[in-house]
């Protein structure tokens, strides 16, 4: 018959547990505080790259987002510094700059749009309201995604929609759309078309006509899409797709 462990037996497998447990402890601080010392020294030399290349980070786009990426790695967000070293950068105060800007573009256009315009329309207008003061800092859609972005800080009035592979809308008006808005939003950007009807619709995703009716009048009701009754079916057009020149007197 097996005899079952005493006292002392017991109290010498609890002993041995806890030092297994606290070597674990230890092992799993040592190795924090190796990371934490590795990050900060990558933050040292990225604080270290960026001053540098201070003016080719501001001048160069793409550079400037392969410094976003290496700031992200570490955790690091230029834009949420207002203070300290990357302050005196300025490269924080580029994407607040390029933020108050975008608000205005999108407030200057939503009585034609409903609030909802092409991050390439978007682009455009930008660079024509900066002049040519501004020249020497290009500006291309993975800046305007990353000041987008920090919009939505002011809640649900400004959200990123993705259409396709590389093609966005920034929404600038409060109200959240939905899969099916999303949805017909992709189908009408499809070949540049910049519309839809109930048959296009109906044909693509086989949905009841009750619910395309209803994606429809919520979208015409938030001003985002308008009607054409002149077809001989009614077609629903998207000004935010259109690919049309600039009117000067919008900026």
């Amino acid at each position: 018959m097996r005899r079952r462990p005493g006292i002392g037996g017991i109290q010498k497998q609890r002993l041995e547990q806890e030092k297994y447990r606290d070597k674990g402890t230890v092992l799993q601080e040592n190795q924090l505080e190796q990371m934490s010392l590795q990050l900060e020294a990558f933050r040292t030399n990225l604080e270290e790259f960026a001053s540098k290349h201070k003016s080719e980070i501001k001048k160069n786009s793409r550079f400037r987002a392969q410094f976003q990426e290496m700031c992200a790695s570490i955790g690091v967000d230029p834009l949420a510094s207002s203070k300290g070293f990357w302050s005196i950068l300025g490269i924080g105060d580029f994407y607040h700059e390029l933020s108050v800007q975008i608000v205005e573009v999108c407030l200057a256009t939503s009585y034609k749009n409903g609030g909802l315009i092409s991050l390439n329309e978007l682009r455009q207008r930008l660079i024509k309201a900066r002049g040519k003061s501004k020249q020497h800092q290009e500006i291309n859609n993975e800046d305007l995604l990353c000041a987008a972005k920090k919009l939505n800080k002011f809640g649900n009035g400004f959200s990123i929609i993705q259409i396709s592979k590389g093609e966005y809308l920034v929404q600038s008006v409060p109200g959240e759309l939905n899969m099916d808005h999303t949805a017909v939003l992709q189908l009408a950007s499809r070949q540049n078309k910049a519309y839809v009807s109930v048959s296009i619709i109906c044909e693509q995703f086989h949905w009841e006509a009750e619910r395309i009716k209803k994606s429809l009048n919520h979208m015409i009701k938030e001003g985002l899409a308008w009607i054409d009754s002149n077809e001989s079916e009614t077609l629903y057009w998207f000004p935010s797709l259109f690919r049309e020149c600039i009117d000067s007197q919008d900026v």
